[in-house]
């Protein structure tokens, strides 16, 4: 699992030993991911299935896609699709991914990179394999998660941030047993690239066999743990945990977990909206009425228009 990685993780900032007042968080729930399928059929898990709105928020949907090593001509991506009310953040851990908009936007991302997507008022999107990975075949594995707008922000302009995998910020545990990328938000004062309309912290951790990760949390965060690899245990109470579950984590100012084999680790936490969630398909607004006025401003074309110059590789 390359994103980025170092030669030494001992030469890189390290967290502070935790405070020994601090309130290790329980682990509230645990999920197993269901599998599925997703655009022109690339598979995925559902990261976020079963676990109830009012413990994602800010959150509405993530998935895991892939890991899968493609034969040649089997590359599969999304057709053009519609988005209103939220940010899509696409982090690609192995493979390559081409995307494209309705405003003139697009460009590719590779191992390590992000593709945060600001949908705001609406946009149309499409993202796929390029041509020489469709022929050639190869390794994809990825992670998109669904950041819910503020009403507030609902209807503002779309934007790209098109972050660079060297661009985040790298740090280790007071032992060097974890490399830590922090995508989004600040981990115990460290800030990654990304900007954000909702405060959120984000990051990808790779803990070596053994290693624990405690990690200084926002009081007024959420917390969510999913495994992209490996296997583990969760919380205080050790609660084992591998590829393809989440935890859920409860109240507290800490979060940890311990590695039994090599365990990579998406870290997400958030600010909790508390507003109304309205979500079907491609839409998440606040009320079923504003839901119906997507569906009628895509029907009308107002969310845009597929350019003539689309990618060459889809219909």
């Amino acid at each position: 699992m390359p994103a980025i990685t170092v030669d030494d993780v001992l030469v890189l900032p390290r967290l502070p030993q935790l405070d020994p007042a601090a309130q290790h968080r329980p682990v509230r729930r645990l999920t197993t991911a269901p599998g599925g399928f997703e655009g022109e059929g690339f598979p995925v898990r559902r990261a976020f299935a079963g676990v109830p709105v009012n413990e994602l928020d800010p959150f509405i949907h993530l998935d895991q896609m892939g890991e899968v090593d493609y034969a040649p001509g089997e590359p599969k991506g999304t057709p053009w699709h519609p988005h209103r009310g939220f940010e899509t953040v696409t982090y690609m851990i192995d493979g390559v991914m081409d995307h494209q908009d309705s405003n003139g936007g697009g460009g590719t991302i590779t191992d390590g990179d992000t593709q945060w997507m600001t949908a705001g008022g609406g946009i149309l999107h499409i993202e796929a394999p390029p041509e020489q990975l469709v022929m050639s075949g190869g390794l994809f594995h990825g992670m998109q998660l669904w950041v819910n707008l503020p009403r507030v922000a609902k209807m503002i302009a779309p934007k790209y941030q098109d972050i660079r995998g060297r661009e985040s910020v790298l740090l280790t545990t007071p032992d060097g047993g974890a490399l830590i990328r922090v995508i989004a938000g600040s981990v115990a004062g460290h800030d990654g690239p990304g900007s954000t309309h909702t405060p959120i912290t984000l990051a990808h951790v790779t803990l070596q066999p053994g290693a624990r990760l405690d990690l200084p949390w926002p009081a007024d965060y959420n917390a969510l743990v999913y495994v992209m690899a490996g296997r583990g245990t969760a919380g205080q109470e050790a609660r084992p945990i591998e590829m393809g579950q989440l935890a859920v984590y409860g109240a507290g100012d800490a979060i940890g977990a311990t590695a039994t084999s090599e365990m990579d680790l998406f870290v997400m936490g958030g600010r909790p909206l508390r507003e109304p969630v309205a979500h079907y398909g491609p839409f998440v607004m606040n009320t079923r009425e504003e839901l119906k006025q997507a569906f009628e401003d895509y029907q009308k074309g107002r969310l845009g228009v597929i350019p003539a110059a689309k990618m060459p590789h889809t219909d």
